[in-house]
């Protein structure tokens, strides 16, 4: 298994992860199989969507803030139950699919990071699983 740091800046963040997790597959030597990508923390999650325009994530995050704001009739006495939500809804893994020693990606996609509850330093595991 392999671990690398994100570290936020924001509140709210998505941030691209790809050339992490690709260059822990090459390091791997593994040529086909799967690629797990996990997040540890309850209000972080993993992603994958496009990576051509950057205003996709900008607008994932509008969103995410519409369908649940920051401030809405909580209970959880830490006050971040709208980051809890939201890393439930997009999910804590991807697993993704590796031939030919790379990772099957589409051509507009990239594997992104999202904060929910920072800024804050964060933990990515990755496990390459060969045939």
């Amino acid at each position: 298994m392999f671990e690398f740091s994100v570290r936020t800046t924001r509140h709210s963040e998505i941030v691209d992860i790809t050339w992490q997790v690709e260059k822990i597959v090459e390091k791997s030597g593994v040529r086909d199989g799967i690629c797990i990508v996990y997040v540890p923390h309850t209000t972080a999650a993993v992603t994958i969507n496009e990576n051509a325009d950057p205003s996709v994530k900008t607008d994932i995050l509008n969103y995410l803030n519409i369908i649940v704001p920051w401030n809405g009739n909580y209970t959880h006495l830490e006050g971040n139950s709208a980051a809890h939500i939201k890393a439930s809804v997009i999910g804590s893994d991807r697993t993704i699919i590796i031939r030919n020693g790379h990772l099957v990606l589409g051509t507009w996609q990239g594997i992104y990071f999202c904060e929910f509850d920072g800024p804050r330093s964060r933990r990515v595991f990755v496990e390459v699983i060969g045939k």
